[in-house]
């Protein structure tokens, strides 16, 4: 906690940003204990868990990834990767897992393995390396399917805030081979076959903060958006948007006061043009992320989705 406190006066962060982390904090260590897994507990009894797995082949805290599988899986199973939130700056692996307990409980209970990847901040490597970081997260997992019992050829990605513009730009950037993206600008295609995007940011010069050189978008990039716009396009994901990306699902909080929710609407705006098939559900009174997006009926509305996507 001191430590992120420190970084946030560093970085002079708004003040509307450093209400949001803290409660966001707040919530998370009131869900759970801290233990070497703090978030084990909210899963199934019998789920298995392969914890603190190095992806990048390197002892970086921030490379590395655990897998949840159902009790006894037998052959491979559709998976999907957990993106965390925290303005590309803070938490870790187990953060938004932390209020989604009743979403990622059903995934592993309809037999959908869960795999939550940390990737080095913004404030450590400017973008690209996050987008980086995830590709290649998930180009172990690919690698590795057989070990862990995952189906290379059915994944979706989730993501939640920062982390739900990741897995929107990994899922609409997939097909379009960004080198860029990649270690070694080696672009690969993965079967990415769903994207599940709760409240991240699609645009980013339309941020409402994308002037202020010490937003957390200015410090992802190097400079502000509006400073920047060839740099703020090639990381927002409506610039990848075309008639071949996957489905996606968007949740959005109606008085979100951090992303606002035209961020969310734009991206379902660019996917229904180009005929992808989409859904933006805008949560009544809900604020920017917590337990009101876990609730039954969007529990069940994703699985739904998943399911019919992974199948």
């Amino acid at each position: 906690m001191k430590n992120l406190i420190s970084t946030m006066k560093n970085y002079a962060f708004p003040k509307s940003l450093c209400v949001i982390v803290l409660q966001w904090l707040l919530l998370i260590n009131t869900t759970f204990a801290q233990t070497d897994n703090p978030v084990l507990k909210l899963f199934p009894n019998g789920t298995e868990l392969h914890g603190n797995i190095a992806y990048q082949n390197d002892t970086l805290k921030k490379h590395l990834l655990d897998i949840y599988l159902p009790a006894n899986t037998k052959g491979n199973i559709p998976f999907v990767v957990f993106i965390h939130g925290g303005g590309w700056l803070v938490n870790d692996k187990y953060a938004d897992i932390g209020y989604m307990g009743n979403t990622v409980s059903a995934l592993i209970n309809n037999n959908i393995a869960v795999a939550s990847i940390d990737y080095r901040f913004a404030s450590q490597a400017q973008f690209p390396a996050l987008i980086q970081d995830c590709n290649q997260a998930l180009t172990f997992l690919c690698n590795n399917a057989e070990k862990y019992h995952l189906d290379k050829n059915r994944i979706a990605i989730m993501g939640f805030s920062a982390g739900g513009h990741l897995a929107s730009l990994q899922g609409l950037s997939n097909n379009n081979k960004v080198a860029s993206f990649f270690n070694g600008n080696h672009a690969q295609v993965f079967n990415i076959k769903a994207v599940v995007d709760y409240y991240g940011p699609s645009e980013l010069t339309s941020l409402g903060s994308s002037e202020d050189p010490k937003a957390p978008e200015a410090i992802l990039l190097g400079a502000s958006p509006i400073a920047r716009p060839d740099l703020a396009k090639i990381a927002s994901p409506v610039t990848y948007v075309d008639k071949n990306d996957p489905p996606f699902l968007i949740f959005h909080g109606e008085k979100d006061n951090l992303v606002n929710n035209r961020q969310s609407k734009l991206l379902s705006g660019w996917l229904t043009s180009v005929g992808v098939k989409n859904e933006l559900i805008i949560v009544k009174d809900a604020p920017h992320f917590g337990k009101m997006f876990d609730i039954e009926e969007f529990k069940t509305k994703v699985i739904s989705f998943l399911k019919e996507a992974l199948r």
